[in-house]
């Protein structure tokens, strides 16, 4: 498949990661030399310095035979006009956008992003996206990651194994014997910085991060296997106000029962305007970092904190403050993923990494085969796919153990009529069947392969 990526930022050369890995053809389009240098340096990609909305910069790009175009600039008009040119020049299929602006993604206005007006086949939303992200963490507070799958019927937690966990030091398959009506699996497990897919055998040890994939109705069983607690968040400080602070109050306001939140943000008219777009969350105005405002806003009786401005290190610091102060649960936007390692040692409890939320959200739209979501974990270095089994599948017909999976690639659950299952080895993959599969970066091809249909990007 040949792809342009408009914008060799933090998401773009994530983008270009991933797709070059696969051996599509990748080239990367933006205005700024250096960025474009990097992604030619680092990259099996070709390179192109120019506006991305210009055509004869498309044009170079390769773009009168492209199948897609992702216009991931920091600006939304030029990702607008980058999708029109593409569509109205070049006639290219595919065409994914990056809209942060509100107005824009407004519901109301949706007509606008019609092939007939301004052709954008998918639009992402960062900020909706990181905002459903951190209402995830909230839902599953000792974990430190998560994400739901399934429509909701299956989570993949994110659980650090810690001395009081009780299954210290067993084996995975005895796991599946001990709790033998429990719908889990660990599908992955980071070991002194490494991730990789565990064998049967393997057992967990102290110091061990987790990836547990499990039915929605077993997520508060499965913690409680690992020694962790669950506690409703009824009361919430965030730090920060802008676009993505927002949006998380307004998913709070909109939560079913009744969440007290309180905001802290530094700007005063980021303060007023987020005063005025929220009816029960109490906005002050101020430094996020000052105690006397944090304790003012309730931090030493809250139930958890989210720090999500758009500094990674203010927020690591308001995390600590807060957890200095007795709040229990701290939650952090990070951008560079150089700090996550940070995290741990400085006792902050889970982490928002916006550029994995809008990379996962892309691919899901890029892959092969009928996907129905991509999660990308860490630092690009695995990914959960969920994925409707087609007829034309290598897995269709299949035994799971007789599927020639690679060895970096484990399934962590099955949905049939409806009804998610724990995966065993005699469970037979049908046609119409979804699955979901962890897989370690070099193996995601791989999976595609076992995806395969003639005919059917999206």
């Amino acid at each position: 498949m040949k792809v342009i990526i408009c914008g060799a930022g933090q998401v773009g050369w994530q983008i270009a990661r991933h797709l070059s890995g696969e051996h599509n053809d990748v080239t990367v389009v933006d205005n700024n030399p250096d960025l474009v240098r990097r992604a030619t340096d680092t990259l099996d990609v070709q390179g192109i310095a120019g506006f991305a909305s210009y055509p004869d910069v498309l044009d170079r790009a390769g773009a009168r035979d492209a199948d897609m175009i992702i216009a991931a600039t920091h600006s939304d008009e030029v990702n607008m006009v980058t999708c029109q040119v593409a569509h109205s020049v070049f006639a290219i299929q595919r065409k994914i956008a990056r809209l942060r602006a509100k107005s824009y993604l407004n519901a109301i206005y949706s007509d606008l992003y019609r092939r007939d007006h301004l052709p954008i086949d998918v639009v992402i939303s960062p900020e909706r996206e990181v905002a459903a992200a951190a209402m995830q963490r909230l839902r599953a507070p000792a974990a430190f990651d998560t994400e739901v799958f399934m429509d909701g019927r299956a989570q993949l937690l994110g659980i650090h194994v810690e001395e009081d966990c009780p299954v210290v030091n067993t084996p995975l398959r005895q796991l599946t014997e001990l709790f033998s009506t429990l719908r889990a699996i660990v599908v992955g497990i980071r070991r002194d910085g490494t991730l990789f897919a565990p064998e049967p055998g393997d057992q967990l040890f102290v110091g061990d991060a987790a990836y547990v994939f499990c039915h929605a109705d077993d997520v508060s069983r499965t913690m409680e296997v690992f020694g962790k607690t669950e506690k409703r968040q009824e009361r919430v400080v965030i730090v920060g106000g802008g676009n993505v602070g927002l949006e998380v109050a307004k998913a709070l306001e909109a939560r079913t029962g009744r969440t007290r939140a309180k905001m802290i943000e530094k700007s005063r008219k980021h303060a007023e305007i987020a005063a005025e777009a929220l009816e029960r969350t109490i906005v002050l105005n101020g430094d996020g970092l000052d105690r006397g405002l944090m304790i003012e806003a309730g931090i030493d009786k809250a139930d958890a904190m989210l720090a999500v401005t758009d500094d990674d290190k203010t927020n690591m610091l308001a995390a600590v403050r807060a957890k200095t102060e007795g709040c229990p649960f701290a939650i952090a936007l990070i951008n560079d993923p150089t700090l996550l390692p940070l995290l741990p040692h400085l006792g902050i409890d889970a982490y928002i990494n916006p550029r994995a939320t809008t990379v996962s959200s892309i691919l899901r739209h890029i892959r092969y085969g009928r996907i129905r979501q991509v999660y990308s974990i860490g630092d690009a270095e695995a990914e959960v796919i969920e994925t409707e089994v087609l007829s034309t599948s290598p897995m269709a017909g299949q035994a799971i153990r007789d599927i020639d999976f690679p060895e970096g690639v484990l399934v962590g659950a099955v949905s049939k009529n409806g009804e998610v299952v724990r995966p065993s080895g005699g469970l037979r993959i049908e046609a119409g069947d979804t699955i979901a599969l962890f897989a370690m970066a070099a193996d995601v091809r791989e999976v595609e392969r076992l995806m395969q249909v003639s005919i059917d990007y999206f």
